[in-house]
């Protein structure tokens, strides 16, 4: 006879058992047990019925697993893991297959680690480039956070690890995260702030999802119905589990009601003490506990199932990988004279911190324990040809202050001042050919828990960039940043410009990669460079009052909103430079039931082989509603060799054509002709074209208060009105509503107001058959 209360007995049955078996063998306790954490990592095991423990940790870009004794938050105390390249660098790679490949590395790593979930990807939107958080996000833009992000989640999920899709929901601002309320309006939260999580969650069915801090219009998200079950479940069809941001539970009972499946971290006891509580006393439905505790076990199943004893990874091979993608999210953002590539044989100075001590990463809780670290003053020497002179000046200390130079063997010694690392880098430059300047935001000012203050670079980086581009003006400038820097101080005045964002532990290699021309670089901007903060779309409602910031911009985020306004930008949406060029030819598109099909022939008209991203914006120019010139519909990243062409076919999806009926409230395409333009960039458009859309039949249920405009558009109250207004009354109405000018006036007036005017055809009465007959079910 099987011995069922061992062990391995128990885990079998476990295993072998639907969550709802092993559920109904729980106790009140035991299931209460299961909905919360039982240390800051892991969820708590269920012995006697064979429910193991799992571990969740950090993400995104790396496995940060908290080492043995350490802290809670094991915060710079982890285990050695890979860091690749931040979302803010891999948003700008446009490359989902490159992040699918990532993505199975962060879950081979997870596997050789025992983390059964890894905290990412986060796809929120950069409402503004102030948010601290924005290094961890993708982009401005949701088509390239949903497409991007599933790849990520493909990726990760392929090694049978699980992702948690964050921060859900509207989770823009690090300033009052834990209480501010994103007040939203229907039309921008769906197409702008959730179509990113829709596209995720249909595409690749994360594990689990993270609620956020935040309130959402009002309502907390850790308790909030409408977002954790009507929308993500019932709607879009997850079938995972909820888990809670660490600390986002504002009450554990309403928070399970509103689906919310799994508190974190653990709470000592009391939150369980509080649902057996709500149970007993009849405030809470055992039932609904039983739901949550049901997609606890079926994850800690999942986990259990996938787990590979022994299971390891070659860092070797990982570095190489996140160097690879590091070198593909670079992006130039200037290149005038051709002062790039660089010959191996450049005489060059090296000026800057951030070239010898880099900052590779964000700070907070994605903080990775690099396996290794490269900084790309070494990579460029170890590149230069033998007899190149290759000089560094510090410039300025670690971290971007004046006067704090580290105890370094080639520079900037211990308490040596800001004007001699200046006058230092001034004398570097001079005896240069080109000068590498390097300059970057201190960790300091950027990172998780608070917003930024401004967009700028440190005042003493300026200074220093003022007088190095005085002494030489072929100056490379190359940036380390978290989120887009104001350029407009140096931009006119440096051939070449580099965006560096924060590259992972192998970013210093990347950068020399790209900056010799071993890699030719294909980044493009995965959000806009303003050429002032003022002139960025939060600018008046960042970061809000008294708990409340309103999203005042509304659609018009990003580039959306640049454009609308025909607004000067630094560097537009979409934006990089190539070591070739690229020409576009034979562009077409076509529409079919399931969206469009855009052709276009790529050509590669350069003598380096290389890789374009083609962009395919789409907008509707008479339109019911609101509307940006352009919206990013489709995208394609294409490797062509020198010389070569190929047809680039891009997909867009009808979904994707849709807008947020607010009338409905549901999804609806608006018919009518689009404008389809291929493009380099939003403002780099290579064809235009124009395509007809047939669009969703969409009954808006009328009553008195509709227009005459509304009421004459619809397919069964408009022949009825026409009719009576050709048969009755004494012809003044159908007179006026053929004036074109009078019928613009009286489009938006009542129907049930209009009725009671001398002379209408038909009265109180009238209206009251016209609209039963037009709101009959057919």
């Amino acid at each position: 006879m099987t011995d069922t209360t061992s062990p391995t007995a128990s885990a079998a049955l476990f295993l072998n058992a639907t969550p709802e078996e092993v559920v109904a063998g729980l106790t009140l306790e035991e299931k209460a047990s299961l909905t919360s954490g039982a240390s800051f990592w892991t969820t708590k095991a269920v012995e006697r019925a064979g429910v193991p423990a799992i571990m969740l940790t950090d993400g995104p870009h790396g496995v940060r697993k908290q080492r043995e004794g350490s802290d809670h938050l094991g915060i710079g105390d982890s285990v050695p893991a890979t860091c690749f390249p931040p979302a803010v660098a891999l948003g700008s790679s446009f490359d989902a297959e490159l992040l699918e490949r990532v993505g199975a590395a962060l879950g081979e790593e997870s596997q050789a680690e025992g983390v059964a979930v890894l905290l990412g990807p986060g796809i929120n939107i950069k409402r503004s480039p102030l948010c601290g958080r924005n290094f961890e996000y993708l982009s401005e833009d949701p088509l390239v956070s949903g497409v991007l992000g599933s790849a990520l989640v493909r990726g990760l999920q392929s090694q049978g690890v699980g992702a948690s899709l964050k921060h859900f929901a509207a989770n823009n601002q690090e300033n009052d995260r834990m209480r501010v309320s994103a007040d939203i309006d229907p039309r921008p939260l769906r197409e702008i702030y959730l179509r990113g999580f829709q596209r995720v969650v249909e595409e690749a069915q994360p594990w689990t999802v993270m609620c956020s801090y935040n309130r959402i219009n009002g309502v907390y998200a850790s308790e909030n119905p409408w977002l954790l079950t009507s929308v993500l479940r019932d709607e879009w069809g997850f079938e995972g589990l909820v888990v809670s941001d660490w600390g986002a539970v504002n009450d554990r009972v309403a928070g399970l009601v509103a689906g919310l499946d799994l508190e974190m971290p653990a709470s000592s006891g009391r939150t369980d003490a509080e649902v057996v509580a709500a149970v007993r006393s009849g405030v809470l439905d055992e039932g609904v506990l039983d739901v949550a505790a049901g997609r606890s076990v079926a994850l800690a199943q999942r986990a259990a199932r996938a787990a590979r004893a022994g299971a390891s990874y070659n860092p070797d091979a990982h570095h190489a990988l996140a160097r690879e993608a590091a070198a593909a999210s670079v992006v130039v953002l200037k290149n005038e004279g051709g002062v790039l590539p660089l010959a191996p044989t450049s005489s060059l100075a090296v000026i800057g911190e951030l070239a010898r001590t880099p900052r590779y990463q964000g700070a907070g809780s994605s903080l990775i324990n690099p396996t290794r670290l490269d900084n790309a003053l070494e990579e460029i020497r170890a590149r230069a040809a033998g007899d190149a002179e290759v000089v560094f000046a510090a410039g300025y200390g670690e971290g971007g202050a004046p006067g704090e130079g580290g105890a370094h063997s080639d520079g900037g010694a211990p308490g040596e001042g800001a004007d001699e690392l200046v006058a230092e880098a001034v004398a570097a430059a001079r005896g240069a050919e080109t000068v590498l300047l390097f300059l970057g935001v201190p960790a300091e000012l950027e990172s998780e828990g608070f917003d930024r203050d401004d967009i700028e670079l440190p005042a003493d980086q300026l200074a220093l960039a003022d007088a190095v581009i005085a002494a030489n003006h072929r100056t490379v400038v190359v940036l380390s940043n978290g989120g887009v820097v104001r350029v407009a101080p140096f931009a006119e005045r440096v051939p070449a410009i580099i965006e560096g964002w924060l590259l992972g532990q192998a970013g210093g290699g990347a950068i020399a990669d790209v900056l010799y021309g071993d890699v030719n670089p294909s980044g493009r901007l995965a959000e806009t460079i303003p050429v002032r903060l003022a002139d960025s779309p939060a600018y008046l409602d960042f970061p809000g009052e008294h708990g409340h910031v309103r999203y005042g911009e509304g659609l018009f985020v990003g580039y959306r909103w640049y454009d609308a306004r025909e607004a000067r930008v630094s560097y537009p949406f979409g934006h990089g430079l190539s070591y070739t060029t690229f020409e576009y030819s034979n562009a077409r598109v076509e529409a079919d039931a399931s969206g469009l099909v855009v052709r276009v022939t790529v050509a590669n008209t350069g003598g380096r082989d290389g890789a374009e991203v083609v962009q395919v914006y789409t907008s509707l120019p008479v339109s019911a509603v609101a509307r940006a010139p352009r919206e990013l519909k489709g995208f394609a990243k294409v490797a062509l060799a020198a010389g070569s062409s190929r047809e680039v076919e891009i997909r867009v999806r009808r979904e994707d054509l849709a807008i947020w009926d607010t009338r409905i409230d549901g999804w609806a395409v608006e018919a009518g002709e689009y404008r389809v333009e291929v493009a380099a960039s939003s403002r780099d458009i290579r064809h235009t074209l124009s395509v007809d859309v047939s669009g969703d039949d969409v009954l808006v249920p009328l009553t008195a208060d509709s227009s005459i405009g509304e009421v004459l558009a619809h397919p069964v109250a408009g022949p009825m009105v026409q009719q009576a207004l050709a048969a009755g009354g004494d012809g003044a109405a159908s007179g006026l509503l053929a004036d074109p000018a009078m019928f613009r006036m009286l489009a938006s007036f009542p129907i049930g107001r209009l009725a009671s005017f001398p002379g209408m055809p038909f009265g109180p009465e009238q209206v009251e058959q016209l609209l039963a007959a037009a709101n009959a079910p057919r």
